[in-house]
């Protein structure tokens, strides 16, 4: 399989739900305490910036703009710290 379908596969099935999961997440910790510090503004913001950039390899990865190589470097990158959690 190609590094790039394997790459969209992950992004589509694990990374972004586990981002919109823990967005959802600081969203009701922020609903709950009705405020939001400091940190806890740059963590969601931290998530929404990585959300887009997922969103952004998919666009690449379908148009046919993101090379193999560049698609295996990232899909490596993931795993690694997908296995680090």
């Amino acid at each position: 399989m190609l590094s790039t379908k394997k790459l969209k596969n992950l992004l589509l099935q694990e990374i972004i739900p586990d981002l919109e999961d823990a967005i959802d997440e600081m969203f009701a910790v922020i609903d709950k305490a009705k405020m939001a510090s400091i940190a806890d503004k740059e963590e969601l913001q931290e998530l929404q910036e990585m959300h887009a950039e997922c969103k952004e390899m998919i666009e690449e990865i379908e148009c046919g703009d993101m090379p193999e190589e560049e698609a295996e470097e990232i899909l490596e990158e993931l795993l690694d710290a997908k296995s680090l959690d």
